[in-house]
Order: C-alpha cells, then structure tokens, then sequence
C-alpha cells in the first residue's frame, strides 16, 4: 500500500510524457493516488487521454487558465466525479518563445509581462479559489517554480519575475489555507529535458552547467521530482507548508560552480 492510498489527486498541465507533471503524475499513481489531469484546447486532449489511460486515470478534463469560465468549470466537471480533492498541483507555466530568445531588456513587453505572470503565477492562485470548497482538510496544493526566481538565469528573462511573483502567492496562499490544515508548497526542480525547456535559448549548456556545478555532479530527473512531490502530498509532510523544496541536486546551495 502506498502512502497516497485514498487520495485523490488533481494534476494540471500535463502535455508531454517529457515532462515534470507527467513524473509527479507516475509518482502519485505509483504511491495510491486517484489522478485526474487537465489538458489545454482540442489539439492536446488525445495526448492527454492517451497519457491518462497508461496512468489509469478517468477523469481528464479541459482547463485554459487564461479563461475564468474554465477554471470555475473544471471543478463543476471535477465535482460531479469527486466529493473532494486531497492534492491539487499546479504544472503551468507559460511565457511567449519571443520573450526567451534574446537579453531580459531586449526581449521585455508589456504583454509578455502580463501574459506570462497571468499565466505562470496567478493561475495557482485562480485555481485554489476557485476550488477551495472541494478542497479536504488536510489537502496538499503544490506549484512548481525555478532558480530563475531568485537568481539570473542566461535566456530565462520575463519568466524569473513570473516565478518569484508565483513563489509569493504560494506563501500568502499557504498563510490564508493553514487555518483549514491546508498547505501549499512549491518545487524548485534542477533543468530537465522537458518539452517546455526546449523554447529557453542554451538551455542544454544550463544543463551541462547544473551537472558540472551540481554537489551530486548530475542532472536530476522527472523521477525524482516526481517522488519529491508525493512526499508534500502526503501526510509524510503534514507539517510542511510555505516552502521552496529544491530538487536540483544541491545546485542552489553553490556560491561558485565546481573548478571555479
């Protein structure tokens, strides 16, 4: 039995086996969860279906969170399944290709700005109100975030500032739920070859660069984000909340990279 039997686990923006929410979504399955997953417009909706089938998921449902109409309708849809949900993790993040092809100046607008930080960090927030009444007592929400965040990372541009706008919520979040036992969290997870990290501009020298700098000298995987965020779903970490969990094989502790 696995230390997620019994719980029912709402996973959104999944679009690719190449990605982290697919490694939390094995994860959660592998320890007991039930999964529902998300997915965005027509054009993905036999990927995910086909994704979800091969996790034994049920329950696959649209979600744009760039409209309010379908962030109030999946938990509609959601609770005509489910009387509540134990884990809500939030796997989206977003940011024009233009607006990470080039220096964070060069590249900044005033609509990459607002659609970035709407898409990447207000939509945790959207999502946790819209479906706080479906929410258990001691559920688990989790987002996922990055250095960039806190750190200038070469070709990561508006999304940094989306991050630590997204990294903010999650405490002022994590502040207002702890009364009802709930938590939220969030994973800083080390570069991985997703399918999204293929639109930031040298990210396979980031990777090169993490594994060199690392302490543990490699990249980490979807594996082990995956497994990481299990563990903040369940009650393991029941006296976990407004935190940064790194998973980046202790890159982010390195004051100077190794040989330097």
């Amino acid at each position: 039995m696995g230390f997620l039997e019994g719980k029912k686990a709402l996973i959104t923006g999944l679009a690719s086996e190449r990605s982290i929410a697919y490694g939390i979504a094995q994860a959660m399955r592998d320890q007991g969860a039930e999964i529902a997953l998300t997915y965005q417009g027509e054009k993905l909706k036999p990927r995910v279906e086909k994704m979800a089938e091969g996790l034994g998921a049920s329950i696959v449902l649209p979600l744009d969170v760039a409209q309010d109409d379908q962030i109030e309708g999946l938990f509609k849809s959601l609770g005509e399944h489910w009387s509540e949900i134990d884990i809500l993790v939030h796997a989206i993040g977003f940011a024009p290709r233009e607006a990470l092809n080039g220096t964070y100046l060069d590249t900044l607008t005033r609509e990459a700005a607002s659609i970035s930080h709407d898409i990447s960090a207000y939509s945790f927030g959207a999502l946790a109100k819209a479906g706080r009444s479906m929410l258990s007592e001691r559920a688990s929400l989790i987002t996922l975030t990055y250095l960039g965040s806190t750190h200038v990372m070469p070709g990561y541009n508006i999304m940094g500032p989306a991050k630590a706008s997204l990294e903010s919520s999650m405490r002022f979040m994590a502040a207002e739920l702890g009364a009802q036992g709930i938590r939220v969290n969030a994973i800083s997870a080390g570069p991985i070859k997703t399918l999204a990290a293929a639109g930031i501009r040298g990210f396979r020298d980031m990777l090169s660069h993490a594994r060199e700098g690392a302490p543990l000298r490699r990249n980490v995987t979807q594996e082990e984000v995956g497994n990481a965020a299990a563990f903040l779903g369940s009650d393991l970490a029941s006296g976990i909340t407004g935190e940064v969990l790194y998973v980046d094989a202790g890159y982010h502790i390195m004051g100077a990279t190794a040989g330097a």
